[in-house]
């Protein structure tokens, strides 16, 4: 029987679980100004993923490198929900 699958899908549902608190955090305490380092971070996983032997290795770091990327968009939309009053402002911020 081939696992492969099941274990990406895993690795899959696991980026996404940790990637929510942390764009959440991360828009808190650094604004959607820190797009760079997810955009830095996806591109370099990416990039790894092409030279990983192993297809669960490319298949995982495939997956991180896109979620980092498609936390870019969500940095933004996390700014307007922080506006519309769903999660909590930084009050350090102004």
């Amino acid at each position: 029987m081939a696992y492969t699958g099941i274990i990406i899908g895993f690795i899959s549902f696991i980026a996404i679980a940790l990637y929510h608190p942390i764009v959440i955090k991360a828009e808190y305490y650094f604004t959607k100004n820190i797009w760079p380092v997810f955009a830095i971070f996806g591109i370099m996983m990416l990039i790894l993923s092409v030279y990983a032997t192993q297809v669960i290795v490319s298949a995982g770091l495939a997956v991180l490198g896109i979620t980092n990327l498609w936390s870019i968009g969500e940095l933004v939309h996390q700014e307007k929900r922080v506006e519309k009053g769903w999660f909590p402002k930084n009050p350090k911020r102004k």
